[in-house]
């Protein structure tokens, strides 16, 4: 190895020398910066003064924050005196713990005295109190989401109070103006509301019973002819099929031969008559005539009653050989809805052929449920909605059945519907709006604004920046207006119309909680 010459020895002398000043120069540096300061944190504070008149002594330093504490808190500091604020779950609610240091010293929280207020974007404020643990304070309530808010805490030390504020904005869906505006998000503001809420029942819309007729055709026979097909609308006398019936045959030969009977009566009874009336014959033979003519014409308006009550016509048509032909005529005005009848076929007397309905009106027919039962009743204004499509109709309870089902337990309600545009048509599946209860809330909301995350009823408050969920605990509903039972302040400015795309970018955010 070679030996170092004086030279060399003086210049590693050097070096070492300027090496050493500047360490001392950099620890110089470090020891004059305040705490805190090397760390930016959404969260700040600082030490508000008190009044001068007051007897103790206040400390009137600005206070910072430091990054992470011994607890692993953010630390918060005015002078010698420091808070450090963790909010932990331990336990499963989450709760502030605080400790206090004096010069870098823990101090017993039986030495400090702590109060907080919490304010929420909502404009709710919490009044927080806090009970001594082994080394720490915690707090009595527990922090409920979300974890976005502005904090005033006090503290009492000896004869100095600290005044801190400092804030926390866990969640926040960061939104610039200009990105509310291209996502469609409209805001409005939250408010006392008239509400109107309603019990949404299901139902079913059915054919007017009132205004079907199953057609039958009394008499059996052979179908001759068929005249009317399914969903056609038929005229009231209409003919809708012909059968050829030998009932109907029976019958009008004994109107033919009752009507001849009438005929040879009333000749003999004229006959009878004049000659009595010429003192020919005796009055007996004159009044048996009479008793025989009065006798033949009951017999004729019989056969007439039964054709008539038969549905076919009281007079025998001039064909004879048409004396079986029935024809079966629509009772009223309608639509033939079922056809149980083809040509050729032998049909019985009872057996249903047609159905003709009535449908400009129908009913709308509601399941009612035990629980419901208070609410509905006749006479009351209800709104009907299809489930299929947009349409509505309102109408007036006019019938609430008085018995339960055996079965499903529950009773039948009916509204009679106008359908003049055939749009509600028997079969279709409805919802009916019944009102239930009306009330003046102090807090109301667009029932659109209200989405649902983690199960909780939430709502999008504006802030600087842009949006914090509320959970919120919500009452009376219109369908369009919500009350707010907990939650919200009046005047709170929230998003309606697009929450939904606040909703998806919450869900797409990395924030952490940090407890």
């Amino acid at each position: 190895m070679n030996t170092i010459n004086k030279k060399q020895w003086i210049a590693i002398t050097a070096i070492i020398a300027v090496g050493l000043l500047l360490s001392l120069f950099i620890l110089n540096i470090d020891k004059s910066m305040p705490e805190g300061e090397e760390h930016g944190e959404e969260s700040h504070a600082t030490a508000k003064p008190h009044d001068a008149d007051s007897d103790e002594d206040h400390e009137h330093a600005d206070a910072t924050q430091q990054d992470q504490g011994l607890h692993g808190g953010a630390v918060y500091s005015d002078g010698d005196f420091k808070l450090e604020i963790v909010l932990s779950e331990e336990g499963g609610e989450p709760r502030f713990q605080i400790y206090a240091f004096d010069q870098d010293k823990p101090l017993q929280p039986t030495a400090v005295q702590l109060t907080m207020r919490l304010t929420r974007p909502s404009g709710e404020q919490q009044q927080i109190e806090f009970e001594p643990e082994k080394s720490y304070w915690q707090s009595i309530q527990a922090i409920d989401e979300p974890h976005s808010f502005a904090a005033n805490i006090t503290a009492r030390h000896g004869s100095r109070t600290f005044d801190f504020v400092f804030s926390k904005e866990e969640g926040k869906v960061a939104l610039s103006d200009q990105q509310i505006t291209q996502n469609g998000i409209s805001l409005q503001t939250a408010g006392p509301a008239h509400i109107v809420s309603a019990v949404k029942l299901p139902g079913e819309i059915r054919f007017n019973e009132d205004k079907t007729s199953h057609v039958v055709p009394r008499l059996a026979g052979v179908v001759e002819s068929i005249s009317a097909n399914l969903g056609q609308a038929v005229e009231k006398g209409q003919v809708i099929a012909v059968i050829a019936s030998t009932a109907l045959s029976e019958q009008r030969s004994e109107l033919l031969s009752a009507q001849k009977r009438l005929e040879l009566a009333r000749t003999t009874f004229a006959r009878e008559k004049h000659l009595w009336e010429a003192k020919i014959s005796a009055e007996q033979d004159y009044l048996q005539a009479r008793q025989v003519m009065r006798e033949m014409e009951i017999a004729v308006q019989n056969a007439q009653q039964k054709l008539i009550a038969l549905g076919a016509s009281p007079t025998v048509p001039a064909n004879s050989g048409s004396l079986n032909r029935y024809e079966i005529r629509a009772p009223f005005d309608g639509m033939v809805v079922e056809k149980h009848i083809a040509l050729g076929e032998a049909v019985k007397e009872d057996a249903s052929i047609f159905t003709i309905s009535d449908l400009s009106t129908v009913w709308a027919e509601i399941i009612v449920s035990a629980k419901d039962l208070n609410v509905v009743q006749v006479g009351k204004q209800v709104t009907i909605k299809a489930t299929a499509f947009d349409s509505t109709a309102s109408g007036t309870l006019s019938y609430v059945g008085a018995l339960m089902g055996e079965q499903t337990r529950t009773a039948t309600a009916r509204v009679t519907l106008d359908n003049p545009q055939m749009a509600w048509r028997p079969g279709l599946f409805i919802t009916v709006d019944l009102p239930a209860k009306e009330s003046d809330v102090p807090i109301a909301v667009a029932s659109d604004a209200i989405q649902m995350v983690k199960n909780q009823a939430t709502i999008f408050i504006r802030v600087p920046g842009g949006f914090v969920a509320q959970p919120v605990t919500t009452g009376l509903s219109d369908g369009k207006v919500t009350e707010i039972a907990a939650g919200l302040m009046p005047g709170t400015e929230y998003a309606v119309n697009g929450s939904f795309v606040i909703k998806s970018e919450q869900g797409k955010s990395s924030a952490e909680h940090s407890h």
